[in-house]
């Protein structure tokens, strides 16, 4: 499943399944943005089907109908890691690209992120948008998920490799801003072939 440092593999199928996961903050969103455009694939942001008004989180049951509905068309580029959606994306996917950043690094993007969209009042979905005081005093506040994260999502991607749980699936491992930019830009458009670990 996780091929060798720096290898590519050999297979010649053309992708059009793909999921873009790690931790918050790593870039999820634009990579997945950029690969999508890329490809011609349909991009799905998980968030933006998660959170309804007012930051309710949408019940099992909608967040499952969303996704089956998003991923129909059998070719896409997911952005998120929800765990409990696995069978819906990891299972069908050709290709996940891990974004296994340090926590400095992550950490880092995070805070500009947030203070950025904090600052300019950008809405995400559905109006909800990040304030300073929900990021910096809340007990919902995104830094706080990612101290409370950050090792549980590593800790389940791993585990997820050991135990082969998605034979189908090749996975391209990046661990560095600078290993993502040298990937993406190694890739012929409409052309993306699979695996690899840098």
């Amino acid at each position: 499943m996780l091929s060798s440092e720096g290898q590519r593999s050999a297979g010649e199928t053309a992708l059009c399944r793909v999921v873009v996961g790690g931790s918050t903050g790593s870039g999820k969103t634009t990579l997945a943005r950029e690969l999508a455009a890329r490809l011609g694939l349909r991009y799905v942001e998980l968030d933006a089907l998660q959170w309804e008004p007012n930051w309710t989180p949408a019940s099992d049951e909608v967040m499952r109908a969303g996704v089956t509905a998003a991923l129909a068309s059998d070719r896409w580029v997911v952005d998120g890691n929800y765990f409990k959606l696995h069978d819906l994306t990891l299972a069908h996917a050709q290709l996940l690209v891990w974004l296994d950043y340090s926590f400095a690094q992550t950490a880092c993007q995070l805070v500009r992120r947030t203070f950025q969209r904090a600052y300019r009042r950008e809405e995400l979905w559905n109006g909800n948008r990040e304030s300073f005081a929900k990021a910096l005093w809340s007990q919902d506040s995104i830094l706080l998920w990612l101290l409370k994260s950050y090792r549980a999502n590593r800790r389940r991607y791993q585990a997820l490799f050991e135990r082969q749980m998605y034979p189908q699936l090749e996975v391209v491992r990046l661990r560095s801003p600078a290993a993502t930019r040298a990937w993406l830009a190694s890739l012929p458009a409409a052309d993306l072939r699979r695996g690899s670990n840098r």
